[in-house]
C-alpha cells in the first residue's frame, strides 16, 4: 500500500478542491482508503487517480 495522505494533499495531487473530494466521498462517488476514528479521510493517491479514471469512462 502506498502512503496515505489527507484530503487536502490528495486533492492537490489530482487537481480538485478538497471540498469537492470530501463531498464526493460523502456521496459515495469516491472511496477513501481509510476513515480514521475521528472521521478524517485518508487517501492513496494512485488509487484515487484510478477511481477518477473509472468515473470518466
Amino acid at each position: 500500500m502506498s502512503e496515505l495522505v489527507s484530503t487536502s494533499e490528495a486533492a492537490k495531487a489530482v487537481g480538485v478542491s478538497a471540498r469537492s473530494l470530501a463531498r464526493w466521498a460523502q456521496e459515495g462517488t469516491l472511496e477513501p482508503e481509510l476513515v480514521t476514528p475521528g472521521g478524517h479521510l485518508r487517501w492513496d493517491v494512485e488509487r484515487l487517480r484510478q477511481q477518477l479514471r473509472e468515473l470518466r469512462k
